[in-house]
């Protein structure tokens, strides 16, 4: 994936109304969640013992996490595995309004997951625009015991990040030249380019006094190689209890070694 795509992938102000768990879905391991306003959501659920919620950064959809080390590993040391594919990504459903995605919607999808499968404590990891719901997981539900923030810095906590606005006015249609690869890549791939622009659009951004009233562990986690979302000591040391570390790679593949998920692993199973 082109490089200039990287720096993505990747409330309750109330809680969400009850939702409700949807039929098998077309794969045996797959089943649909509905969520409160009616939007379906996809997701996956293997393994047994404490969950761990694996968030997935943008253009790409739950499936990246199963090409991952990272997923092994947790199914290996006994976690219970759930993986989404967020509103207007894989096979969950892509509204084509931006009031859809606003509002915390994606983070609300989660948490009504959460509470649909019974699930009482949960850890979360995310990466790229993955990591930036999970910040809104952090801030919103008290269920979160500890969270990764994979492949980000602390740009995300401005709510007029200059990125975010090129990334939804390419996928619009405007003209950003330095997007063009990346507009080309959804359209290749046949992704839904208008849900991709509303879920730029309506990004949620948690700002640095937020994030200093969290008070679960964070493990803020990135490559050696990128700093494309910002600084990852940054984002950090704007949490009470957070470390930073750096492994070695690039954006987009980070998540994909084996340094990685030995790190992350570890930090989910300290007490």
């Amino acid at each position: 994936m082109l490089r200039s795509l990287v720096f993505f992938c990747s409330l309750v102000l109330l809680l969400a109304p009850v939702c409700r768990l949807g039929a098998t879905a077309p794969d045996a391991t797959g089943q649909y969640f509905t969520s409160f306003d009616g939007t379906r959501i996809y997701y996956e659920v293997a393994g047994s013992g404490a969950p761990v919620l694996l968030v997935h950064g943008f253009i790409v959809d739950g499936t990246s996490w199963k090409r991952t080390a990272l997923y092994q590993q947790l199914l290996d040391a006994g976690f219970r595995v759930i993986v989404p594919d967020l509103r207007g990504n894989g096979q969950s459903d892509k509204p084509h309004t931006p009031e859809a995605y606003a509002n915390d919607a994606e983070a609300r999808d989660l948490m009504g997951l959460m509470s649909a499968l019974g699930i009482t404590h949960y850890r979360v990891v995310g990466y790229s625009r993955g990591s930036i719901i999970t910040a809104r997981l952090l801030a919103l539900d008290t269920r979160v015991d500890r969270a990764v923030l994979g492949g980000m810095g602390a740009a995300f906590t401005k709510p007029e990040w200059p990125r975010r606005e090129k990334f939804y006015h390419a996928l619009m249609g405007e003209d950003v030249p330095e997007l063009a690869g990346m507009v080309r890549h959804v359209q290749e791939a046949g992704l839904d380019q208008r849900a991709l622009a509303y879920l730029q659009k309506e990004q949620p951004s948690t700002p640095p006094d937020v994030l200093g009233r969290v008070q679960q562990p964070v493990l803020v986690i990135a490559g050696d190689q990128d700093n494309d979302n910002g600084i990852a000591e940054e984002l950090a040391a704007l949490f009470p209890h957070a470390r930073a570390v750096r492994v070695p790679g690039e954006h987009n593949r980070t998540y994909h070694t084996e340094a990685f998920a030995e790190n992350v692993l570890a930090f989910l199973q300290e007490d």
